[in-house]
């Protein structure tokens, strides 16, 4: 028991040391100090929420990487699965005509947003229904109607467009606020830092999501950054950053709550870094031979989003096992009515390789 003790009161002591050095970094460049808040106390509605659209995401790209498998999605396809947490729980945050951006992973975001699973499993496999007219696959497609602002293939591009957008509603002077989520390998590319000096310059209502899970393409954070608290990267902007645990819903809801109220209350940038992990390679044709299975294993086991919300339900007599595998079992539904869509509807016309062409 006192090894224990001693073990706790270690832990205890370094966490204080480093909230200790980030306090002291703030002040030493001049950044307005953050904390991050506790998890959201969810009510039975929202755990349920929570669940269903976590649960949408995760069985979505299942079937995504299945039909990728069988030859049906054609180029690059960057599954979602693991993350779900961080999209679901920053969407809970955000109110009407607060705007979403992000890169190449990005089927969860557009289904967090509200777009129609068909649309998007109709644009993954090259359909006319597709969000893009089945142009842009995977990578690139857009919802105005839902102010989803696309994925977009080059690391980092999305970053200064979202800052674009910040730019537009502190120009019309309005309250929305833009998400601009993007990756740990992108936050080393030189458009963010350009980014994020013009956002804190102008004071742009803008949230920027680092999603950082571990691994940037086939590198670990580790290997690439020489900087790896990524809350840190905006302090010689003077942009605050607080780190989240993107595997809780509850803590990035509580995050997003603070970051939207921060960019809202006219203070500019702010920057989340939700540390999450994704189960499944960079992309579908990454085998992930750089990390064992028994670390993917053991985040599945004793991390996994879903699982933690699952078994908050159960405890609570929220719902019972029964409730749960039925509403497992109409999500399903919902995933095959689309994957079976996405099959039967025809392929662009010939005619569309000349549209939408900007000369």
């Amino acid at each position: 028991m006192a090894t224990a003790a001693r073990k706790t009161a270690s832990k205890s002591t370094t966490a204080r040391s480093r909230g200790s050095k980030r306090s002291s970094l703030a002040a030493e460049t001049g950044t307005p100090a953050v904390k991050t808040p506790s998890p959201a106390d969810f009510s039975k509605e929202q755990e349920l929420a929570a669940y269903q659209e976590m649960l949408l995401i995760r069985r979505f790209e299942e079937k995504a990487g299945q039909l990728y498998g069988m030859g049906l999605i054609g180029g690059f396809c960057h599954l979602y699965i693991g993350q779900e947490a961080v999209v679901v729980g920053m969407q809970m945050a955000l109110k009407e005509g607060d705007q979403v951006i992000t890169s190449y992973r990005d089927h969860g975001h557009m289904l967090a947003t509200g777009m129609d699973p068909k649309g998007v499993m109709a644009e993954l496999t090259g359909r006319r229904s597709g969000y893009s007219k089945g142009k842009g696959g995977s990578m690139h497609m857009f919802s105005k109607e839902k102010n989803f602002y696309g994925g977009h293939g080059i690391v980092g591009a999305c970053v200064p467009l979202g800052t674009g957008l910040a730019l537009t509603n502190s120009y019309r002077g309005n309250d929305n606020v833009s998400l601009t989520y993007f990756g740990d390998g992108a936050a080393n590319q030189g458009q963010v830092y350009e980014s994020f000096n013009m956002a804190a310059l102008w004071k742009l209502p803008v949230v920027y999501i680092i999603e950082n899970n571990r691994y940037a393409m086939g590198t670990s954070v580790s290997r690439s950054s020489a900087e790896t608290n990524f809350a840190h990267r905006g302090l010689s902007f003077k942009i605050p950053g607080i780190q989240v645990d993107g595997m809780d819903v509850r803590a990035v809801k509580a995050a997003g709550d603070m970051a939207v109220d921060w960019c809202r209350s006219g203070k500019g940038p702010i920057i989340l870094e939700m540390q999450t992990y994704r189960y499944r390679g960079h992309s579908m044709s990454d085998p992930a031979k750089y990390r064992s299975k028994d670390e993917v294993q053991k985040m599945r086991a004793e991390r996994d989003p879903i699982e933690q919300v699952k078994q908050r339900l159960v405890e609570k007599k929220w719902a019972s096992e029964d409730d749960l595998k039925n509403m497992d079992r109409k999500v399903r539904e919902v995933v095959t009515e689309a994957a079976d869509f996405a099959q039967s509807d025809p392929e662009p016309d010939t005619s569309e390789l000349y549209t939408d062409i900007l000369i």
